[in-house]
């Protein structure tokens, strides 16, 4: 079997894809865990957090690497519709990932009192990401012709 440059970019893409999306749903659990642990242990409880932000953040430069010459080497141009509004929808997860955990990982991190409202803005946030991702990850398979 001969591997191209294309299938082994195809599947680094697909592979940073998962490794963008899938971390997400092993947090879900750990949110009633955060909810009811005592002050000194909420470190380890917060912890994967951060790794899964980082994680998926080394993950997306594979991807726009790997997307970018992807629709380098294919036919694919530019102004097709579903990898401008991927690329806008990807634009808009590093908005949201950058507003909507960080902060509320350093309330949690801190003495506070009212854990449960930060834990639900937290599951709210986790939620709207997957959202988010998924719905990239539609665009980039289904590949809809919108104009």
């Amino acid at each position: 079997m001969v591997l191209s440059w294309y299938v082994v970019l195809l599947y680094l893409h697909i592979f940073s894809v998962v490794l963008s999306i899938g971390p997400y749903f092993i947090l879900f659990p750990l949110l009633h865990q955060i909810k009811s642990a005592e002050f000194d242990r909420l470190p380890a409880y917060l912890e994967p957090f951060r790794i899964t932000v980082r994680i998926t953040k080394h993950a997306g430069h594979v991807l726009v690497a790997t997307g970018i010459i992807l629709t380098w080497i294919t036919s694919w141009t530019w102004d097709t519709s579903w990898i401008i509004i991927t690329v806008l929808i990807m634009v808009a997860s590093l908005y949201f990932i950058a507003r909507a955990f960080s902060p509320l990982l350093r309330q949690l991190k801190a003495p506070h009192e009212n854990r449960a409202l930060l834990v639900s803005k937290l599951r709210r946030a986790l939620i709207g990401y997957v959202l988010i991702t998924l719905s990239m990850m539609w665009f980039m398979v289904a590949k809809p012709t919108l104009w």
